[in-house]
């Protein structure tokens, strides 16, 4: 069952998204070649907890960290160490997920460390696009395909291809709720959307082919291909006056 939202709530999750936003901004500035995705778990996690936030991923079905930092072919779901060091031209997307007053942010990124090649500038801007094209057509009255179909036209017109095996998802008093958001399909099908939805659109997008693959860690998903991906991910909640994004300062 979908479960909408009161403005209360929305704002409840509105402070979630402010913490995962501001956790967001401290990895920007630490995200520099020499630097462990363990250092960045460290920074995310310390500062949720002097916010007074839970982090959401961590214990997550066994997930060992705070963050997901996923770098290169990673396509999601990367566990942070002290062994994986951050090097010049390569790219990590980070995920962050908050609980505050009882409700879920959740939000990702992915960063360029250090100079990047004109090629995976052109995923990563892309990737965030597609992104802010899924939740431009997050309106009232238009159908959950509407989204999906959003972010892959924009996906596929810049010569990249979308993952189709993860997906977005609702949020709310719990991280995943109801309604899964593919990143690709047809317009026009699916639930009609109201005032009050609120969910995480998070298009993951491949330099390469679209075929993911689950490493031995049951958590690490690579491309098949190895090509370079990118993920970008918002909360927003659908409202009579447009969308409203809430994971952003």
């Amino acid at each position: 069952m979908i479960v909408l939202k009161n403005g209360e709530e929305i704002e409840a999750m509105r402070r979630a998204g402010r913490v995962v936003a501001e956790a967001h901004q401290l990895v920007q500035e630490a995200v520099k070649p020499g630097v462990s995705t363990a250092a960045l778990n460290r920074i995310v996690e310390e500062y949720l907890v002097q916010q007074g936030a839970i982090p959401a991923f961590k214990g997550y079905h066994g997930f060992p960290a705070t963050i997901c930092a996923s770098i290169d072919d990673v396509v999601v779901h990367g566990i942070p160490d002290d062994r994986t060091i951050l090097e010049e031209g390569s790219i990590i997307g980070v995920d962050i997920g908050a609980f505050m007053d009882g409700f879920c942010g959740d939000s990702a990124w992915s960063y360029p460390v250090g100079q990047v090649d004109d090629g995976t500038q052109r995923l990563l801007q892309a990737t965030e696009e597609a992104l802010y094209k899924g939740i431009e057509a997050a309106v009232v009255g238009n159908r959950l395909g509407d989204i999906s179909h959003a972010i892959q036209t924009h996906v596929e017109a810049a010569g990249f291809s979308v993952v189709r095996d993860f997906v977005g998802h609702g949020i709310g008093r719990e991280m995943h709720e109801e309604m899964q958001i593919p990143n690709f399909g047809p317009p026009g099908r699916g639930v009609r959307l109201k005032s009050g939805m609120t969910m995480a659109l998070e298009p993951m997008v491949n330099m390469g082919g679209y075929h993911v693959e689950v490493l031995p860690d049951h958590w690490t998903v690579k491309t098949k291909d190895r090509s370079i991906s990118a993920h970008f991910e918002h909360t927003i909640a659908v409202t009579d006056n447009g969308p409203i994004i809430l994971t952003r300062l």
